[in-house]
């Protein structure tokens, strides 16, 4: 398939344009009435040192990277004659107008000498203004400049704010899509929040009159429980006295004296029984007593306490408790306080206490 090739004819009316513009170019070339052009044989015979080797066919037969040189150099040359010839011209002009007649040299009248004076005060009144202006501006500029200089900073100022602020909204902005992402649909709104506030307030106070009932309760059990040791403790004397005065009587085993008197000892065991909810209790060894104790919670916890005696003195040595971890109580240091003092009853009241407290019984 062949490309149609654009038309190379020109419209008539810019053909004759083209006609029209090349005659008058003709006309002012003629009329210029140039030297060179009416030298162009003594212009081709020219010839430099470089081209007098040369015959015409090579000239005729050069590269055009050569020929392209060649016209290089030419229009250097042209240029150096050109300007050769204008100097000879200003040389000639010059010396004629000395050294020829006062009749052929040219005449500078007194008109055209005032023109030209009224040309240059004119001149120089305008130099005179733009100066003044020149200097009134260089005033204005240096008046100007301390207060260019501090709107300058201002507005850097302003420039440096507008861009951390915008930096903080980019974090913010950010901040917030990563907040929506963590926390999908549906949000807590602001009405909400308040109402979860408020439910909070209200929970946060039942919590809290619960927990004055729990410690008015803990002090009434406290104290239940000091009376029930205190009384156990009385019971536990009268049993040993028991003890006592029954093997300084040696009865025999068909004595009715005995009959009501072991009665009374079992009600009296079962009643300290039923009060500290007592187990099981029995020796490990000579100096060691382990003790039971049951909780009435729901469900149900057993605590042990195991008390270690001095084999020579029998004073409280040691007490190890367990049952207490699922309740959260840490007692080591109660369990020091009553070893110091020999305290054993007071250090079972105190751990049944708290254990009784926590397990809220």
């Amino acid at each position: 398939m062949s490309i149609p090739r654009p038309s190379l004819e020109l419209p008539a009316i810019e053909q004759s344009q083209n006609v029209q513009a090349a005659k008058k170019l003709e006309a002012q070339f003629n009329a210029l009435d140039i030297q060179l052009v009416k030298k162009v044989q003594e212009l081709s015979e020219h010839r430099t040192e470089d081209d007098e080797d040369i015959n015409d066919e090579d000239g005729m037969n050069k590269d055009p990277a050569i020929v392209a040189m060649d016209v290089a150099a030419q229009i250097g040359y042209l240029r150096k004659l050109k300007f050769q010839y204008l100097e000879q011209n200003a040389k000639d002009k010059y010396v004629k107008s000395i050294v020829s007649d006062i009749d052929d040299a040219p005449i500078v009248t007194v008109e055209q000498n005032n023109e030209l004076s009224s040309i240059n005060e004119e001149k120089k009144a305008k130099l005179k203004i733009a100066k003044e202006k020149l200097g009134e501006t260089q005033k204005n500029i240096r008046l100007l400049a301390p207060l260019v200089e501090q709107d300058y900073q201002q507005v850097k100022q302003a420039t440096d704010r507008a861009a951390l602020l915008s930096q903080k909204i980019i974090d913010a902005r950010t901040r917030l899509m990563l907040l929506r992402q963590t926390h999908p649909r549906p949000r807590l709104t602001i009405p909400l929040a308040d109402q979860k506030l408020a439910d909070q307030v209200d929970e946060m106070q039942t919590l809290s009159d619960q927990v004055q009932a729990v410690k008015q309760k803990r002090k009434y059990e406290k104290a239940c429980v000091k009376s029930g040791a205190l009384e156990v403790e009385n019971l536990r004397i009268e049993a040993a006295e028991a003890q006592k005065s029954v093997k300084s009587a040696q009865l025999d085993e068909e004595d009715s004296r005995l009959v009501p008197l072991y009665d009374w000892f079992s009600a009296s065991l079962a009643l300290q029984r039923s009060i500290s909810n007592l187990e099981d209790s029995h020796s490990e060894t000579e100096n060691e007593l382990r003790l039971t104790y049951r909780l009435e919670s729901s469900p149900p916890r057993r605590i042990t306490i195991t008390l270690i005696f001095e084999a020579d003195t029998k004073k409280l040595a040691a007490a190890e408790i367990t049952g207490l971890d699922e309740l959260g109580l840490e007692v080591e240091d109660l369990v020091d306080a009553h070893v110091q003092v020999n305290d054993v009853h007071g250090l079972v009241a105190a751990i049944l206490a708290d254990a009784r407290a926590a397990a809220g019984t």
